[in-house]
Parts: C-alpha cells; structure tokens; sequence
C-alpha cells in the first residue's frame, strides 16, 4: 500500500546539495521532489548502535536535513565489532557526540541535535514531537510496540544482545532497510512495509514476511483502547522475575566474598560447588576459577539437579547476575535453602579480581 509522501518539499536545493545528490536526482521516483522532501525532513534516530550506526550514517548520506539523535551510552570496545559509526579513538566517549561527528564528516550539511538523555515516558512526546520520523535503533522488549507484542516475554526468557550475542553485519543489513523504508516513507514512493513483518534469517539468506492485520481487540488502537497512557516499560517487561528477585533478595554474595571463600576453600576451610550457568562459547571466553559448567537451561529442564551434592553450599554465577537469579530461584525450590548466587558475576569479578582477563 503507497502512501502519501510524510513531508512537503524545501524550496530549493544549491548547487552543492545538487553535486552530492545527483544520483538521487536521476531517479525519476526521487528526482529533485524527492530530494527536496528528504532536505526538509526531520528524522530521530532512538540509539547510535548497532542500528542506529548504519541508520545514522545512511540517513546523513542521503540527505535528510535534519538528524536527532538519542543516545546516553558511552562507546565501549565491545561496540566496535557492529556500531560502525565509532572508532578505537571513541572509546569512552559520548556516543551521542561520536556518532554526531561520523555524521558531520558524512554530510556537513546536515543539521545534527544530539539527545544525550535516556528516552523513557517521562520524556518521549516531546522528543518525538520535535521530529517527522522515528527509526527505532533500539534493542530489548521494554521499547517494542504493543500492538505487535501484547504481553512482553517471561522474564529472563529472551537474552539480550550482551548475553545472547549478535552477528555484527546484520546489524548493517536490518540498519539499511530501515533506511530505506525511512526514505520510501519521507518521499512517498515505493511499497512501503505497511501492514507486514519481514523477518531476515542471514545463516539462510532467506526473507519472508508475514502479513500483520489490525486487531480490532488491541488494548492500544483497538475498538475500545485500556492502554491511554505511558508507563514504565522497564518495570512493566522486567529484567528477572519476581521468584528471582525473591530468590536472590538475601542470598547475593560480592565478587570479593567469593575470592575470600575459594581462599578458605583451598585452604581446606570451606567446601562448596562454584557452578557457572553460562554457556559454553562464554565460558570459553572467560571463567572464574574453580567454576564448573552446567548451563542454565539444564536447571530449567531439572536435568542437573540430580548431580548436585545435598551436602554442599552451592554458589552460582553467570555473566553480570541475571541468569544465575532465575537457576537461583530454581534451586531453592528444589531445596537448596542455603544456595546463593553471585551479584555482578563474571564481569564484576574481572572487574574487581583479575581486571588482566578479558569482558565481552
């Protein structure tokens, strides 16, 4: 279904914007209408990630006049196997400013706000007021829209990017087909994705897509809405359940009260089991000494309980906490009363312990 270009068109291109645009301007959907509307639009761009990265710079590219962007993370090493816009030089800068002079030096003519704020309910509307278009960069349920996702996932069922991992060249690949919606959409040509989900499997290099209808029930744009208001998101999706975070409420212990207790341990002065409930490829990353793995998934599917010793602490951990929660919460309603997990796992402790081993 085409739709009516979102913006109308600036009064005039220069002879410069002329010379930078002039593949654009053969394209006779484009042509100089197009490039004019593209000038005269204003696009957020929600994250300078792994979306927001290739977004951001496509977007400047080409042409849009005005480019917000919100972002409150500082750039990390990690990033930079997908985030394209930041460099080694970035590290431990700004994001928002990073991704700000990748732009510039882009297309200096390009007016670029930067938003270095957490986008949250209490600040949406009015970024969003300020703009034509959203390109949502963004990467967890809490930020999804609830016509498409009702009810957000169990907690600690769907890992996030840092947890799960991430392909970096797809991020380029979903990055630049936002963009071209973006420009179907500020133009007003083309078949824009209206009324479908594509989903892109890269290991198949297969895309297909999936027809979406309005449902007439959607507590949102439904027939008789119960959702009228923001709320917080976070909260409403949650990081860990409440059985976790029951749990883990007075059986977390610090990363350095584990280093004195694997001291006692080898000093033949405490005996307990240090379980890692990661998976494999991170534990071939990095470890704590003295962990044994059994991934979470074989507490959730009760095949490691069985091999647990009844005669023994048993302490957990995971990559940052919240995975060893939830087995946590696993293992005390099989009775492990006295188990406990470590807050901060494995990163804190690299942190505070061994900072030569690497994070991820």
């Amino acid at each position: 279904m085409s739709l009516p270009p979102l913006v109308e068109p600036a009064a005039e291109l220069t002879v410069d914007e002329v010379r930078r645009y002039s593949r654009h301007l053969i394209i006779p959907d484009v042509g100089m209408a197009g490039q004019k509307r593209l000038k005269n639009a204003k696009v957020l761009c929600v994250g300078a990630g792994g979306l927001g990265s290739p977004a951001l710079m496509y977007l400047a590219a080409a042409g849009v006049g005005t480019l917000g962007i919100v972002e409150f993370d500082v750039v990390d090493e990690s990033n930079l196997q997908r985030q394209i816009i930041h460099g080694q030089s970035d590290i431990g800068r700004s994001k928002a400013e990073s991704a700000r002079d990748s732009v510039r030096e882009i297309n200096p003519l390009v007016t670029i706000n930067v938003h270095e704020t957490r986008l949250d309910s209490s600040n949406v509307m009015e970024l969003f007021a300020q703009y034509d278009l959203i390109v949502d960069g963004t990467d967890n349920f809490a930020t999804r829209y609830r016509c498409l996702y009702p009810e957000p996932p169990p907690p600690g069922m769907v890992p996030s990017c840092a947890e799960g991992g991430v392909l970096g060249v797809l991020c380029a690949s979903i990055g630049s087909i936002q963009v071209t919606e973006a420009i179907k959409v500020l133009t007003g040509i083309g078949e824009p994705l209206v009324g479908r989900l594509m989903i892109y499997d890269a290991l198949e290099m297969t895309y297909r897509q999936v027809k979406v209808r309005k449902d007439p029930e959607c507590a949102v744009c439904g027939k008789n809405p119960t959702v009228t208001e923001l709320i917080d998101y976070d909260a409403f999706c949650g990081s860990i359940s409440d059985e976790a975070a029951e749990a883990a409420r007075d059986s977390t212990i610090t990363v350095t009260e584990l280093k004195d207790k694997l001291d006692r341990r080898e000093a033949g002065q405490e005996d307990f089991v240090l379980i890692d409930v990661r998976e494999i490829n991170e534990f071939e990353i990095v470890s704590i000494p003295g962990a044994v793995l059994i991934p979470k998934g074989e507490f959730l599917n009760g095949s490691a309980l069985a091999g647990l010793p009844q005669d023994k602490q048993i302490v957990l951990h995971c990559k940052v906490g919240g995975r060893s929660a939830e087995v946590l919460a696993v293992l005390k309603g099989a009775g492990f009363a006295n188990s406990v997990h470590v807050g901060g796992g494995v990163i804190q402790w690299v942190n505070q312990i061994e900072p030569a081993k690497p994070t991820y």
